[in-house]
């Protein structure tokens, strides 16, 4: 291992832990202005400091999802979407405390696992949300070692779980071949445009625009829980940055949906700087609480452990 470069687990585990650890850093700012993080926090210091209804470095649904994706994905000995399915339903019974209305809708409409999704979208033809993109990192991690055609197909299929619009199950495909490349040491800002490429013909031009290199997220057209402009944020916070840290500050700035803004952008920072670059100050408050699950709580030790256990073959 090259001296300052993180090995391949180290990034695993970055992926993983960062992803959590943006999602309770932008938790108590969700909603709020652009700039509220940093004019709370201008300098290093206790910035998981809950509110809005979550407690210092408790991180949100965005989180608990993953959690429940990684521990099928092992316990099944790969994808086994029924599985997963039933894993989110239990979850969504219990009720947690924060749960996007489409896929409230979905995971409670007592439709099975296979038509659930599409036949929400049907009706209500408002299904691009970012709850696909959230959830991204153990799956990313996990079929990262299977290759780029295995990635992007298990990323669309987990997608269309709760999110019927072709749209979600594309970006989360691009979100997760662009960890790919990160966990292997490539740069996902260099490798976009052959990400795109892969991006069906009907949804590109979309993806194209928010994933170029002079987009910025003022520009977006739609509010940053949409598909699009979050994974361009994501996208923008990482290329504009030079850490870890860096990144999932300007991710949490930009206001609106700052936690799941801030857990895609820290799946891609974590993918490239390593678990070293994710400040203990943020991942010391970190636990994840699974509703449904006998009150397990997970913390960074276990999801360390989850994330190490994801790249074993």
């Amino acid at each position: 291992m090259t001296p300052g470069r993180p090995s391949a687990l180290d990034r695993a585990v970055g992926a993983v832990v960062g992803s959590a650890v943006g999602d309770a850093l932008g938790a108590p700012f969700e909603f709020g202005p652009e700039g509220a993080f940093s004019g709370r926090f201008p300098a290093a210091g206790d910035e998981m400091c809950g509110g809005g209804g979550w407690d210092p470095g408790e991180a949100t649904d965005d989180t608990q999802m993953a959690v429940l994706v990684g521990e099928s994905l092992l316990e099944r000995g790969g994808l086994d979407l029924p599985d997963v399915f039933r894993r989110f339903r239990r979850w969504a019974a219990a009720e947690p405390k924060d749960i996007g209305l489409q896929t409230e809708a979905v995971l409670t409409g007592g439709h099975p696992w296979d038509t659930a999704a599409d036949l929400h979208f049907r009706v209500s033809q408002r299904a691009a949300g970012n709850g696909a993109l959230m959830r991204a990192a153990p799956s990313a991690v996990y079929f990262a070692r299977h290759g780029r055609t295995a990635t992007l197909d298990a990323a669309r299929r987990l997608s269309a779980l709760t999110h019927g619009d072709p749209a979600a199950g594309e970006g989360t495909a691009v979100l997760h071949d662009l960890i790919r490349v990160a966990l292997a040491g490539g740069d996902p800002s260099a490798a976009v445009p052959e990400a795109l490429a892969a991006v069906r013909a009907d949804q590109r031009e979309r993806f194209a625009v928010v994933l170029a290199p002079g987009w910025h997220p003022d520009e977006a057209t739609e509010f940053n829980g949409a598909v699009w402009p979050c994974l361009g944020s994501a996208v923008w916070a990482l290329r504009t940055t030079a850490s870890y840290e860096e990144a999932v500050r300007a991710a949490v700035d930009l206001g609106g949906d700052t936690d799941t803004v801030a857990a895609v952008t820290g799946a891609l920072a974590g993918a490239v700087y390593g678990i070293g670059a994710v400040p203990g100050r943020w991942t010391r408050a970190l636990h994840v609480p699974l509703p449904g699950f006998g009150g397990r709580v997970l913390r960074a030790p276990e999801l360390t452990t989850l994330a190490r256990r994801l790249t074993s073959p």
